[in-house]
């Protein structure tokens, strides 16, 4: 999260978004996404969230299903129960006990800058 461990948007659980989602802060997310989701500072996906989209971020909480990519400058954290169909890219990498990961993971040190 953010120096100040604010939310600046939260989807709640019975919302469905059809459409990119970005927000120049961090999010919480309980609903369902079907879009990326582009945040500037943490993006959190709860569980029983289903998002079908790529995710960039600066850190990821994932608890619920992503089907995507996901891109994180910094930590992605996935927290068990959690279903992930797609590549991950990050600094660093925490996977609880049951959580479903099929894709391929890339870290470096280096955070990877547009050009």
């Amino acid at each position: 999260m953010d120096k100040e461990g604010k939310i600046d948007s939260v989807i709640g659980r019975d919302t469905v978004i059809n459409g990119d989602l970005k927000v120049n802060g961090s999010t919480k997310i309980d609903g369902s996404v079907e879009g990326n989701v582009i945040a500037k500072e943490s993006a959190i996906i709860g569980k029983g969230s289903i998002i079908k989209g790529n995710i960039n971020c600066k850190s990821a909480i994932i608890g619920g299903k992503v089907k995507g990519n996901i891109n994180a400058q910094e930590i992605i954290e996935l927290q068990s129960g959690a279903e992930i169909l797609g590549d991950i890219t990050c600094k660093g990498l925490i996977i609880q006990e049951g959580v479903f990961f099929e894709g391929s993971c890339q870290m470096s040190q280096k955070t990877k800058e547009k050009p």
